[in-house]
């Protein structure tokens, strides 16, 4: 997993918790924290600071990386704000993210492993099949919350289907209000 997912991880868990959560959450995850942007690192490494950062917060797993998902999204148009210049609305953004946005992640981060998303229409929501080794579908859904949030609208999100739960891929239904 690429560094620049650590780094926002530290920085919602700093302005959220305070910069002691941080450094708690590498104690008690037994790791050094020296991510850089660019760098790769293992995946087990982020799922030892969801695990270490529920135990702190008394958060659950998953809404945690929800939480983060949420909160990271102003961090990534600061960074990318061309990735957020094009798309009017979180629809556009969310659909432009296997043919757009995930090309250019991997032209910046070499190496960058991305989740493929399957699209399919729902009334007038939205049905994202979501593919990933990495089962970081809570962590999709609350990006999904933080660009609801960014662009001022109302989306319920559920998850139908969760590889968690024993599916073989993710799903997750999004209705605009």
């Amino acid at each position: 997993m690429k560094g620049v997912i650590f780094n926002l991880v530290e920085e919602v868990v700093a302005e959220a918790f305070g910069a002691d959560a941080w450094d708690a959450m590498l104690d008690s995850a037994g790791l050094d924290g020296a991510y850089t942007s660019l760098g790769s690192y293992p995946d087990a490494e982020l799922t030892a600071l969801v695990m270490a950062g529920a135990g702190l917060t008394g958060a659950a797993p998953d809404a945690l990386v929800r939480d983060i998902g949420r909160l990271a999204i102003p961090r990534l148009e600061a960074r990318y704000p061309q990735f957020f210049a094009g798309a009017g609305n979180a629809r556009a953004f969310i659909l432009a993210i296997n043919t757009i946005i995930h090309p250019e992640v991997r032209k910046l981060y070499s190496g960058a492993h991305c989740p493929h998303f399957h699209f399919a229409t729902h009334g007038r929501g939205l049905i994202l099949g979501y593919d990933s080794p990495r089962r970081l579908c809570h962590l999709a859904h609350g990006f999904i919350d933080g660009l609801a949030l960014r662009y001022g609208e109302q989306i319920s999100v559920s998850q139908p289907r969760c590889m968690h739960r024993g599916d073989a891929m993710c799903q997750l239904q999004l209705d605009w209000a």
